[in-house]
């Protein structure tokens, strides 16, 4: 059996993303857990989390949230990975005994981090206040508990001085909801849910970029143009030398001017680093969960690129652009329409991002698909869509690790 393995982030009060939990599913591309042993589930996503893919370019540097069963537990799985690599997340069908007490005081003394999963109140269980002496995270399932319900667990076992971490949280209101009754930690895809906070004027190096943009999605574009416009921004100057002096690129002349430096890269070239910049640039102040906002677009982005070709469609660079601003109301804070109506992006591109139906939509709906595991009716392989959504999550993670060290070393 090969697994997908996916992550979900997890927020601080502070909106830092602290960690991911990991996720799969098998080859029978349902969004359901699989119909296997789970013992087998967590093993395979073990070695293709730790192994196959890489454990540091799926998290890169955060803990990883993993589900142990109760015969994992037992054969002490936990213990042959570095306490400050993961998070042992204990499935909630895993009885409470004695042995369990046991297994968590011992993860304890050798330094691991011990979460309890969809966790719900339990009525005068003794050996459960035996096992809480030893957990740090309770997670609390948000659409399978009342409000009540929640506001008791933590009013309950507060005083076991546990973390409580909400899961399922996939709107703003519920995470603000959740703040306010006392959780520690978030979970879910809230933070790519638009949130119109202010009305926000499209910062203007922003505007300069997608004026770029709309010259070279012309038929001929103008070179002359083009350089003028990037001759006018000296850090989109910058970083058009430092690209074109990168190995892959590196003249064998040295470039006497910007228009020399556009020629040799390709407009091709020049239009995708102009879309990642765009992108990258809105970075500024934002807070961290606005950063994984940023962290999903460009991931989106060099998805919907894949995928497009992968389905045979042309000009993949209409489709990196469309995932990339299919987030733009997110990151502006303002409403989709307002903020589209200000960008020159060409009217399928509009229409796709809006909802409606066309050959551009089909690709995005098929990232977010993926994103959020609803495989079904995708018209690729497992091994397709496992081999896109990977090289997207590396190639964002790199870009913005660069971007990072860049910064540092600045």
């Amino acid at each position: 059996m090969k697994v997908f393995v996916a992550r979900q982030p997890i927020f601080d009060k502070k909106g830092q993303n602290v960690a991911y939990e990991l996720l799969y599913r098998n080859g029978d591309k349902s969004n359901t857990f699989p119909n296997i042993d789970g013992d087998e589930a967590t093993t395979d996503v073990i070695v293709n989390s730790f192994i196959n893919i890489g454990l540091e370019e799926l998290s890169q540097g955060k803990k990883c949230f993993i589900n142990f069963t109760e015969s994992l537990l037992k054969m002490k799985l936990p213990s042959y990975f570095n306490p400050s690599s993961i998070v042992v997340e204990i499935l909630e069908d895993v009885p409470v005994t004695e042995e369990l007490v046991s297994i968590c005081r011992d993860l304890k003394k050798q330094g691991y981090t011990i979460a309890l999963d969809d966790f719900n109140v339990v009525q005068n269980n003794l050996l459960l206040n035996r096992l809480l002496a030893y957990i740090d995270i309770i997670k609390v399932d948000l659409l399978q508990t009342s409000p009540a319900a929640r506001k008791e667990i933590i009013e309950r076992y507060k005083p076991f001085g546990v973390s409580f971490l909400a899961e399922k949280v996939e709107t703003h209101d519920e995470y603000e909801q959740a703040v306010r009754d006392g959780y520690d930690y978030f979970q879910g895809y809230f933070f790519s849910k638009p949130v119109v906070l202010s009305s926000y004027d499209i910062p203007i190096y922003i505007q300069a970029y997608l004026q770029i943009l709309h010259e070279l999605s012309k038929t001929e574009p103008d070179i002359d143009t083009i350089t003028e416009q990037i001759e006018q921004d000296l850090s989109l100057s910058y970083k058009l030398l430092k690209l074109i002096n990168s190995p892959a690129f590196r003249p064998r002349n040295k470039i006497k001017s910007i228009k020399q430096a556009i020629v040799l890269l390709g407009l091709n070239e020049i239009k995708k680093w102009i879309y990642i910049l765009s992108i990258k640039n809105l970075k500024g102040n934002q807070d961290p969960i606005q950063e994984e906002v940023i962290r999903l677009s460009l991931q989106r982005a060099k998805l919907c690129e894949k995928l497009s070709v992968k389905m045979g469609k042309t000009e993949p660079s209409l489709y990196m652009l469309t995932g990339m601003f299919s987030l733009v109301d997110a990151l502006l804070h303002r409403s989709l329409d307002k903020v589209l109506d200000e960008l020159p992006l060409s009217d399928d591109i509009r229409d796709a991002i809006r909802g409606k139906q066309n050959e551009i939509r089909i690709v995005l709906d098929a990232a977010v698909k993926i994103e959020t595991f609803k495989w079904e009716d995708l018209p690729l392989s497992l091994d397709e869509i496992d081999e896109c959504y990977r090289e997207a999550i590396a190639w964002s993670a790199h870009l913005l690790d660069a971007d990072k060290e860049t910064a540092k070393s600045g």
